[in-house]
């Protein structure tokens, strides 16, 4: 009744909380004399409070749902596991939870790591979490130091695009001004191919622009780390033009804003890349087109968001 009652309804969520729900569900979650299948509504009930307001969040938090969930994760059924991460998924990518408590128990990341190839899920929400939660180089470190990079690069050609999708927004954090998994990176082989190689066939105009532009946040960041060489064909015949590509008109705007940025941080150190870039595809012409925003030609939907 509670898990009908909450879906998709803000006021509800609130209203339950209020009442004291979370705890009581954290404390039937946690009881091994519960069934498995109740502590699993109890995850999905946790998981739908999750998805409301950032203060529903902060009460979860405060109510040490994290710990609780991550305890779960001990338990051997998959079902429940599922439930237990996606709830700490939703958790985790709110901008109000703290990142720092992932990292409280040196225990967790090794048992996320070892739960990665459990199933599709398992891998789309761990590698969400590790991408919302990498924010420091000690971060990246300790992902680093457990393996990310050999667990998470097979995932790159999972089936499922979300896997796939969230794998490369891990190496894009974990590459960030990172020169040691910079540079291991560019050794990595995926199906006997090099990473490299994978991120410019996902850097493909057939792909989705998301992946377009993940893969080559990839490689700009490789290449600033200094991992890969500025006149290497990767950087000048692939990623450069993507992300000229990106800051033309037919792209939304958050999508021209991303792709001027990772531009110009791409080639900040690089006059020759200034160069090259300047001359490409009408570049200089598409960003003076940015001070005329919105235009008379934006979508209405670009219209509606420009205040944000």
């Amino acid at each position: 009744d509670m898990k009908n009652a909450v879906i998709g309804n803000n006021k509800q969520k609130a209203n339950l909380i209020v009442l004291g729900a979370v705890p009581r569900l954290l404390y039937l979650l946690q009881q091994s004399s519960s069934s498995l299948q109740l502590r699993t509504e109890c995850a999905v009930v946790l998981g739908s409070l999750a998805m409301g307001t950032e203060n529903n969040i902060k009460s979860l938090v405060d109510c040490h749902i994290i710990p609780t969930l991550l305890q779960g994760l001990l338990c051997p059924d998959l079902i429940f596991i599922e439930a237990c991460l996606r709830c700490l998924r939703t958790v985790f990518i709110s901008p109000v939870t703290p990142v720092q408590l992932l990292y409280t128990d040196p225990t967790v990341i090794p048992h996320l790591m070892s739960l990665l190839s459990s199933s599709q899920r398992t891998q789309e929400y761990i590698t969400q979490i590790f991408s919302h939660c990498c924010k420091t180089p000690e971060h990246q470190t300790v992902l680093f130091n457990h393996g990310a990079i050999q667990n998470i690069a097979p995932l790159l050609i999972s089936p499922s695009y979300k896997v796939r999708m969230q794998a490369l927004k891990c190496f894009s954090v974990l590459a960030y001004e990172n020169t040691l998994v910079s540079m291991t990176l560019v050794n990595v082989l995926v199906a006997g191919e090099q990473l490299t190689q994978v991120f410019v066939k996902m850097m493909q105009r057939d792909q989705p622009i998301e992946m377009q532009l993940t893969a080559a946040k990839c490689l700009t960041y490789m290449c600033r780390a200094g991992a890969i060489r500025t006149d290497d064909s990767c950087i000048v015949l692939k990623t450069l033009p993507c992300l000229v590509r990106m800051c033309s008109k037919e792209h939304l705007l958050e999508e021209r804003v991303e792709g001027a940025e990772t531009l110009a941080y791409l080639m900040e150190p690089d006059v020759e890349l200034q160069r090259i870039a300047s001359t490409t595809d009408h570049l200089v012409a598409m960003l003076a087109d940015y001070f005329k925003y919105p235009s008379s030609v934006s979508a209405i939907t670009d219209i509606k968001r420009v205040s944000q």
